[in-house]
């Protein structure tokens, strides 16, 4: 099972960012998904360091497995998590 967040509608709104990311997060755990696709979009980057700053803390790197920026499509993060 894969899971996608696309930010688009809420780049500027730092507060909803980070619900929304918590929240896919949250649900991959409930659902043990595979991958969790975030798209940040291209635009300056920032939104794309604030995705990866919100993945690096101690409590959300617990929960996953490893982070791939996808090589070929600057705009979009793959969290991929290992289930036992």
């Amino acid at each position: 099972m894969k899971l996608k967040l696309d930010l688009h509608d809420v780049y500027n709104r730092g507060d909803q960012i980070d619900r929304r990311l918590r929240d896919v997060i949250d649900e991959a755990v409930a659902t043990k998904a595979k991958t969790v696709e975030i798209i940040p979009g291209k635009g300056s980057g920032q939104l794309k360091k604030r995705v990866l700053r919100f993945l690096q803390q101690k409590e959300i790197k617990a929960l996953y497995h490893r982070v791939e920026k996808d090589s070929d499509n600057f705009g979009r993060i793959f969290v991929h998590f290992k289930w036992k």
